[in-house]
């Protein structure tokens, strides 16, 4: 019997097509716009400016005094242009770190979450040069970690480093209801259609809730991690 040799295929590796470049500091998110080529990222870039005081005494200035403003973090959204690179069309400053960030595509909506524990909602002009603010939503006191927005309930929910999972109407800007852990909240996964909510935390703990207009449920709890987790959630 003759032996059949089969060659070992070669693992496949990931191919650069392209890179960003801009930011200065560290990049907290990063989204692609779908049917675009286009990058929505949140950095904690911190843009100073300073205002100067000057007084003219014939040929003589002196400076009074010098303030800097305070620092911002930035939004920029990044089209490709006919040279291959990617160049902001969007340059938004922000006045906390933004943490988290969503954006849904067919209402070019997206939701900010940042360090201070507060949403902001944007919207992205159809040519996606301009980027105007809707509202904020006071949704934690303290940290965001993630956010998912629904259309269909027209709900944004988030979690965050207060230990809890919050969802807020986007109509009225009101909360509906929240619900707490004993740890830090670190990733959320949301399933429109049943209402379910995966919210793992920093003890190694995935809670599964049934959101509702006003409460929720909790169906189970999955235990087997150590620590901090994140979350990833097959549709099918």
């Amino acid at each position: 019997m003759a032996a059949e040799i089969h060659s070992r295929p070669q693992s496949s590796r990931p191919v650069l097509l392209s890179k960003v470049e801009g930011h200065q500091d560290v990049v907290s998110a990063a989204l692609l716009i779908p049917k675009e080529d286009g990058v929505i990222t949140a950095s904690e870039d911190r843009v100073s400016y300073c205002a100067k005081c000057m007084l003219k005494d014939g040929d003589t200035l002196t400076t009074v005094f010098s303030s800097p403003f305070p620092q911002h973090r930035t939004i920029r959204v990044w089209l490709k242009r006919d040279s291959g690179q990617y160049w902001p069309s969007i340059y938004h400053t922000m006045s906390s770190p933004c943490s988290a960030m969503a954006y849904h595509h067919d209402s070019r909506r997206i939701f900010v979450g940042q360090d201070n524990g507060a949403i902001m909602e944007f919207h992205i002009s159809e040519d996606f040069n301009k980027m105007n603010f809707v509202k904020t939503y006071p949704a934690h006191q303290n940290r965001v970690s993630a956010i998912t927005f629904c259309l269909t309930s027209e709900w944004v929910i988030s979690t965050g480093h207060d230990k809890c999972v919050s969802w807020m109407c986007t109509r009225s800007g009101s909360m509906l209801g929240r619900h707490y852990f004993t740890s830090w909240a670190s990733c959320l996964q949301y399933d429109h259609e049943t209402r379910y909510a995966f919210v793992g935390d920093y003890s190694g703990q995935i809670t599964l809730l049934k959101l509702e207009q006003n409460t929720c449920s909790v169906i189970t709890t999955l235990k087997g991690h150590e620590g901090k987790v994140t979350l990833s959630l097959d549709s099918n």
